[in-house]
């Protein structure tokens, strides 16, 4: 038997699990969606707090808003990268 008569099925949801699966995934998204914002806001208030004379608030508040925007990034991308690493 060779490579190329291995044979290579399409992933299939166990009875039942398809609709759970989706519901969670629905679930995890809005959760990102909801603690993305949350986390630009909190980054912009820390900010506008840190423009006089608190300039380490301030740069808290721009690092941690690449980390969101990062975090962010990598979350739209995930369906994308798992389905990267499927032969």
């Amino acid at each position: 038997m060779n490579l190329a008569s291995v044979p290579n099925p399409a992933p299939v949801a166990p009875p039942g699990l398809g609709e759970l699966a989706g519901q969670l995934l629905g679930w995890l998204k809005w959760g990102v969606i909801v603690a993305g914002v949350l986390g630009i806001f909190i980054c912009a208030l820390m900010l506008i707090i840190g423009r006089r004379n608190r300039s380490a608030t301030a740069y808290e508040g721009l690092v941690g808003s690449a980390w969101v925007i990062g975090g962010l990034a990598l979350a739209s991308v995930a369906a994308l990268l798992v389905g990267a690493f499927q032969i």
